[in-house]
This record gives C-alpha cells, sequence and structure tokens, in this order.
C-alpha cells in the first residue's frame, strides 16, 4: 500500500469519529455552562480548580488502556471478544485502579492547594467524595464503552489505534462532566 492509499484510509477511518468527538465536546461545554453546573461550582469551591485535571486524567489513563488492548489485539495475544482473558483483565483492573486512585488524588490535591493558598475551599470530604463517585462512574462506562468500540472497530477491518484517541476524549470529556454533576447532586444530598 502506497502512502497516499494508507493516509486516505486512515482520514476515511477516523473522519466519523472525529466528528462525533466534536458533537461530544461541544455537549460537554454545554453541560459545563449550565446553571446547574455553576451552581455546584458554588456550592463546593475548588472543583473549578480540579476539573482541568480530572477531565485530563480520563484521557491519560484510559487512552494507554485503549493503546494496550489494540496492540494487543495487533499481535494475537488478546481477541477481539470480552472474554476472560488474563491479559485483557489485568489491563482492565490496573485501568480502574488508576482511573479511581488519581480521581481520588487530584480531589484531595485541590483541597490542600486551596487550603495553602489560603483561598475558599469544600470540604475535603466533599471534594475526595465527589472525585471519587464521578471517577468511578467514569472508569466503567470508559473500560467496557472502549472494549466495544476497539473490539467493534477490529472485527470490521478498521485500526484502533487511529480511532482511539478520539473515543477516549470524548468519552472521557461527556461522560466525565455528566458524572461530575451527578457527584455533586449526589454528595450534596448526602452530606
Amino acid at each position: 500500500m502506497d502512502v497516499r492509499e494508507e493516509v486516505t484510509r486512515i482520514y476515511r477511518e477516523s473522519i466519523g469519529i472525529l466528528s462525533v468527538s466534536l458533537l461530544g465536546g461541544l455537549f460537554a461545554g454545554t453541560v459545563l455552562g449550565s446553571e446547574a453546573m455553576r451552581e455546584g461550582f458554588r456550592q463546593f469551591p475548588g472543583l473549578l480548580l480540579l476539573l482541568p485535571a480530572f477531565l485530563a486524567t480520563r484521557g491519560n489513563v484510559y487512552g494507554a488502556f485503549g493503546a494496550r488492548i489494540s496492540s494487543g489485539l495487533h499481535q494475537g495475544l488478546i481477541e477481539p471478544d470480552i472474554d476472560w482473558d488474563r491479559r485483557l483483565v489485568n489491563a482492565v483492573v490496573a485501568s480502574f485502579i488508576n482511573g479511581i486512585g488519581i480521581s481520588v488524588v487530584i480531589g484531595g490535591l485541590s483541597w490542600a492547594i486551596l487550603q495553602a493558598l489560603g483561598r475558599e475551599s469544600a470540604r475535603l470530604v466533599e471534594l475526595v467524595g465527589i472525585t471519587f463517585l464521578a471517577g468511578l462512574l467514569t472508569s466503567v462506562v470508559l473500560v467496557f464503552g472502549l472494549l466495544i468500540l476497539v473490539f467493534g472497530s477490529y472485527e470490521r477491518g478498521m485500526d484502533p489505534d487511529n480511532l482511539i484517541g478520539p473515543i477516549v476524549t470524548m468519552l472521557g470529556d461527556v461522560f466525565g462532566v455528566v458524572f461530575l454533576y451527578f457527584a455533586i447532586v449526589t454528595i450534596g444530598v448526602v452530606l
């Protein structure tokens, strides 16, 4: 396959998911700009500080997860189905631990930074509770969403490496923001 054919194939595989990713980003921005979300930021000072880190780590953790799964598929180490496979289970468990763990760290660090700067902050238990719950929920959606999309694209003859970045970005932003709002509401009621 020559360079032109390869570039055309990559473009054809990527354009659809890039369009969906664009729409997902617009949706996430709409949710972030909503009055309900702004009220959550007022109710729990410090959320605005942790928001960029929370959303960025969705891409970092689950981008690595998707790349690991894609590499396993290309090497024939993982079969493209959700079944009990030691490598697949290890990758899923590691992603859950990393995704949830870094969410808790982000909540704690945001609180600590605001305390050190003498700025107003929600209580530590509130920030950590919100990031834990949102991190847990996004982990479930991102792990299983990525598995379905990566395996599905691979079985259709597409290269998952062309799709992982936009998929992770879109799913991480959309569900990260939605579940962050859900966690704000839940923690606001519980605590």
